[in-house]
């Protein structure tokens, strides 16, 4: 079975093949390659990243992935800035993924348009990450240790802001290669050529490799309803972790009940500090608008050694079942340790629309309810 679909596919597929065989193989073993895959939305580049990543991997035994796109990331629920280190190649190029991050930064949004420059901040505190602690070793003779290649995902959107965010990373990553997938929708493609370093100094030697897109006419009210549905699946999946790995799921209902069922984690409102990432409640009002949310969960203490940024680390997913202030006290529920939950001290508002699976079973949907009856 092909890896792009619709007339041409086989063509479509070995240029693909070839294209990540020369990244991999026609390049010198050192440095490794650091390499940026770009294009229109549903151009195809989660699955060409995947099929690189597979063919790196059959070189290096590991490779770096760092992973902009916060709406259709790859292997984390939606809204993060992420980066991994894979030793196994995916064999399945079409199934859904969750990993835990190297690293990882929550932007509560499944778009730059709120805030590029929060972004870009997340985007080059990862990669500074990775020059310091998996590319810049010498110890060859140390696996663990040696130098390893990284593949950057980028968002789909490629005008306007999107464009001008994409040109920024290209210009403070430098790869030695950049992957253009281009569309036989002229409107919808990259420009031609090192577009980034228009205008601006930088090394125009880079390796630019142009292979054709997997679908060229997407059906743009489809697309957008699938990319929510995905979302809902990679947060609902995530959430999934909560319960135990044999409770039984056959619909919405069970896991309604299972998250239902669920003794919350409390933490005490006078610890926390609540970051809203982008400005969307005022003062001390924030405490009465985390019900029912999806939040990010931090701590003071893991803090990124980057120049480019000061936000903490992120540790996990929360979604807020209540917020009991007299009590000072919140609610939530998350997959993550209680070891880990005992340094939590911030918490990052979020815009990610819950499931509707999660938005049942917190105290949000009974105060609506008590608001229509006095109404």
């Amino acid at each position: 079975m092909g890896l792009c679909g619709g007339e041409g596919s086989e063509e479509r597929e070995r240029e693909w093949e070839e294209a990540a065989e020369a990244v991999a193989y026609d390049s010198c073993t050192w440095p490794p390659p650091v390499v940026a895959v770009c294009g229109p939305g549903n151009s195809g580049k989660s699955a060409f990243s995947r099929l690189l990543l597979n063919t790196l991997i059959g070189r290096y035994k590991r490779v770096a992935y760092l992973d902009t796109d916060v709406g259709q990331p790859e292997f984390t629920p939606p809204g993060f800035v992420s980066l991994h280190v894979l030793e196994e190649q995916t064999k399945d190029l079409t199934m859904i993924y969750l990993r835990p991050p190297k690293r990882c930064f929550f932007f509560g949004d499944v778009g730059a348009h709120r805030n590029p420059k929060l972004l870009l901040s997340y985007i080059f505190g990862l990669y500074d990450y990775f020059l310091q602690e998996l590319y810049c070793s010498n110890e060859t003779d140390n696996p663990k240790k040696s130098a390893i290649p990284l593949v950057i995902n980028t968002s789909g959107w490629v005008k306007g802001i999107g464009l001008h965010v994409l040109s920024e990373i290209l210009r403070y990553v430098s790869p030695t290669d950049v992957i253009r997938l281009h569309s036989t929708s002229e409107g919808k493609n990259l420009p031609d050529g090192a577009f980034w370093l228009d205008g601006h100094q930088g090394d125009s030697r880079v390796n630019l490799i142009v292979i054709r897109a997997s679908q060229n006419s997407p059906r743009h009210l489809l697309v957008k309803k699938e990319a929510r549905m995905i979302r809902d699946l990679r947060l609902i999946a995530y959430f999934r972790q909560c319960l135990p790995r044999d409770f039984p799921v056959f619909s919405c209902d069970d896991l309604v009940h299972g998250f239902s069922a669920i003794d919350p984690f409390q933490l005490p409102i006078s610890k926390i500090q609540v970051i809203d990432l982008h400005c969307q409640v005022s003062g001390g009002a924030v405490y009465d608008f985390l019900t029912g949310t999806i939040v990010g969960l931090g701590s003071s203490t893991c803090l990124p050694l980057s120049t480019e940024c000061s936000s903490p680390w992120c540790i996990g997913l929360g979604f807020i079942k209540a917020v009991d202030i007299p009590g000072n006290c919140i609610h939530l529920i998350t997959p993550a340790s209680h070891h880990l939950l005992e340094n939590i001290d911030i918490i990052f508002r979020s815009c990610i629309t819950v499931p509707t699976c999660l938005l049942q079973v917190s105290d949000e949907v009974d105060d609506i309810t008590e608001r229509l009856r006095d109404l």
